[in-house]
């Protein structure tokens, strides 16, 4: 029987616009459950647009090992019993230079057309609460395995280099059992545009791509790590923190009762300048964002932090982050 994207056996999570007939995400880390009852699903894509090298998914079916498969039209999974199973399928990774914000058309991003297989299954309920993490290529997961070179255009490798769910984010969200909503693009920052065509944090923060308004999640804490890419206006802080202001009025405005945070850039960029703003801020708007200064978590170089990197981000980033959710 054909399972439609608006199944109740399907459930989405991350930045994706959900249509009648297919589901459509550009942002690394965002994935999909589906309950599916027999002995074989068959899960249908439109690669129509991408290009070579497609994004990499991660698949695991009923809690069993991840496996990491290129995108194509399909994918067949068969399993052992015609018990229910439920199979997850996270978008792992692109190149982050294919165009992923203009639908015109979009070419990196995953399409799902909805799958196949003897019966629906049932999910089981998930109550835990929402974090939403906007970045770069950080929390993108932008070159976590940058060993991994097999394509003379070293842009080509990224989607065997990248890998969103070994990130600071997914794997802080992990350790404090809570829905990850990644946005996070390579090159972009508060003051600038990034890769694959994408805008500035202010431009992009409504939407999951362009015209297509983001969910409205209201997770319990955002966490915002912005300034790598800024480095350029390092002589002109002023310009870096005005445009950040703008951008948090915006982010408070769309989540009213989200508890933000403004986590300092990882390489040490702006941490006194972004600790006083936040200072400022709270007193201007009766607000109460929290700042983390994560100077000295990791060394400043590699910017791109190794998977062993982001592990200990998420360790340092997990235990503030309670003292946060506790208080």
């Amino acid at each position: 029987m054909d399972i439609c994207v608006k199944n109740t056996a399907v459930r989405f999570c991350g930045r994706w616009q959900i249509n009648e007939n297919n589901a459509v995400t550009t942002a690394a880390g965002s994935s999909f459950e589906l309950a599916f009852a027999g002995t074989y699903v068959v899960l249908k894509f439109s690669v129509d647009w991408n290009e070579h090298p497609y994004p990499h998914l991660y698949i695991k079916v009923d809690n069993g090992a991840k496996i990491e498969v290129p995108l194509d039209r399909i994918i067949r999974i068969e399993t052992e019993d015609n018990s229910n199973h439920i199979l997850k399928v996270i978008f792992k990774g692109a190149m982050e230079m294919q165009n992923r914000w203009y639908a015109s058309p979009l070419v990196s991003c995953v399409n799902f057309l909805g799958a196949v297989s003897e019966g629906t299954g049932v999910l089981p309920s998930d109550n835990r609460k929402t974090i939403e993490f906007i970045g770069d290529s950080i929390t993108e997961g932008v070159l976590v395995d940058p060993f991994y070179q097999f394509e003379k255009k070293d842009a080509k490798n990224r989607p065997n280099q990248d890998d969103a769910t070994a990130t600071y984010a997914y794997l802080t969200a992990e350790k404090l059992n809570m829905r990850p909503v990644i946005i996070g693009y390579g090159g972009m920052g508060i003051t600038c545009g990034g890769c694959g065509c994408v805008p500035e944090a202010e431009k992009i923060y409504p939407y999951n791509f362009e015209n297509s308004p983001r969910k409205d999640e209201q997770a319990e804490i955002i966490v915002i790590n912005y300034g790598a890419n800024d480095i350029r206006w390092d002589s002109n802080a002023e310009f870096f923190i005005r445009k950040y202001v703008d951008f948090l009025k915006l982010v408070r405005k769309i989540n009213p009762k989200s508890k933000i945070v403004v986590l300092s850039p990882f390489c040490g960029l702006f941490s006194e300048e972004l600790k006083e703003m936040v200072q400022k801020f709270n007193k201007e708007n009766s607000d109460n964002i929290f700042y983390i200064n994560s100077k000295g978590w990791v060394p400043a170089k590699p910017l791109h932090p190794l998977r062993e990197g982001h592990n200990i981000l998420s360790l340092h980033l997990t235990k503030e982050l309670k003292k946060i959710i506790d208080c």
